[in-house]
């Protein structure tokens, strides 16, 4: 399963890791802050049964809104407090029996006028990472799955922003880098060999070039770049490590609304255009849901369920779109979309439509580290075949 977290925030154009709903990579679990007012608590929702549940984990001391919140696979819950100005601590929560168990793991300094934020759930689920950015540095903690509490393990020149996992074994990192006032590129961060950076997006020298989401099993990007027209940020696709254009579909782009790409169906091992990507439509309407696949000229538009915790959700290896919800009557609901059997004509309609089943993808038999192989200067296109 691939998943992602909802609610990502932009400051000056970068994305920002969100701290509201987060799944883990193989989508076992989720955490989120709930209550309301001066009354919030971590709650933990499991998602890999039958139906799904959640777990509120409270403390005897309320938690901060702005608290960093990140899943382990083994179902424990990393919490971020700050305290002091820029020291952060971290505990890992878990439940036991009717009461909060709580393991203290130590702090973490943010740089001086610079922030603190959580990266994306590695993909071994065990480790954390934290990603400190000042003002021409940011450095890497591992804040949990070390052996002597969060420990640093690289410093990387340049302001950092976003955050994708490249492999299955969390090893490659793909950062958002900006150096001095010069273009965002994003960059391959090698973390068992010190932090060291690989170019990996460059469309031309000007264009800010920023990785949204990765899928280790076909090698599909989803990229944001101003390249096809400079100061208008257009989302398009490649592939890690071939010489292919990128290409920026025409279905992607809405005159009205923002398209954010969430989720990447896995298991369609060097298949990359047959991978189905679900995206987050906003518009001043409301959100709702898209799926395309890179090898389609067109967008399904898709209402979301109610109560839909917007920009989460999960695809199964045989194309089934999970969305997480809560409402008064659910309180902690799993949704499930599939594509409809007919595909709509270039008109996007809304609505959901009857599923089909497909028949399961084929899974890598184990987990693979890949080198990225940059798309350096990647020829530029907006061909129609592209999708």
């Amino acid at each position: 399963m691939t998943a992602c977290a909802i609610e990502t925030a932009t400051e000056g154009g970068d994305a920002v890791w969100p701290t509201g709903f987060t799944i883990t990579a193989n989508g076992a679990y989720a955490a989120r802050l709930a209550g309301s007012g001066d009354a919030l608590y971590v709650e933990r929702w499991t998602l890999d049964g039958p139906e799904p549940y959640a777990v509120p984990l409270p403390l005897s001391q309320p938690e901060e809104p702005g608290s960093l919140l990140l899943p382990l696979a083994d179902g424990r819950v990393l919490i971020g407090r700050r305290v002091d100005g820029r020291r952060h601590t971290f505990s890992l929560l878990y439940p036991t029996g009717p009461e909060t168990g709580e393991l203290i793991l130590g702090a973490v300094e943010a740089p001086p006028s610079g922030a603190l934020v959580l990266l994306p759930p590695s993909p071994d689920g065990i480790c954390a990472y934290a990603m400190g950015v000042g003002e021409d540095t940011t450095t890497l903690w591992l804040v949990a799955g070390g052996a002597f509490g969060p420990e640093q393990v690289a410093e990387i020149k340049g302001r950092c922003s976003g955050g994708v996992w490249l492999d299955r074994t969390g090893r490659m990192l793909a950062l958002d880098r900006q150096l001095d006032d010069g273009p965002v590129k994003a960059v391959a961060i090698d973390l068992e060999r010190g932090g060291e950076v690989t170019p990996l997006l460059q469309i031309t020298e000007e264009s800010h070039d920023r990785l949204l989401l990765a899928d280790p099993d076909s090698g599909l990007l989803l990229i944001r770049s101003d390249a096809p027209s400079p100061g208008h940020d257009r989302l398009g696709w490649g592939v890690l490590g071939s010489l292919l254009p990128v290409r920026f579909p025409e279905c992607l782009r809405l005159d009205d609304a923002a398209v954010t790409p969430f989720a990447v169906q896995p298991g369609q091992v060097l298949m990359p255009e047959s991978c189905g990507v679900a995206l987050r439509i906003d518009a001043a309407a409301g959100s709702w849901v898209g799926m395309w696949r890179p090898s389609s000229r067109r967008m399904l538009q898709l209402a979301a369920p109610l109560g839909w915790l917007a920009g989460s959700g999960l695809w199964t290896a045989d194309g089934v779109l999970r969305l997480p919800y809560a409402t008064p009557a659910t309180p902690c609901g799993l949704a499930a979309l599939e594509e409809p059997a007919d595909l709509p004509v270039p008109g996007m309609e809304r609505g959901p439509g009857p599923g089909r089943e497909r028949e399961p993808a084929p899974v890598p038999e184990g987990p693979k580290v890949c080198r990225p192989v940059p798309l350096q200067q990647a020829p530029l296109t907006d061909r129609k075949p592209a999708g």
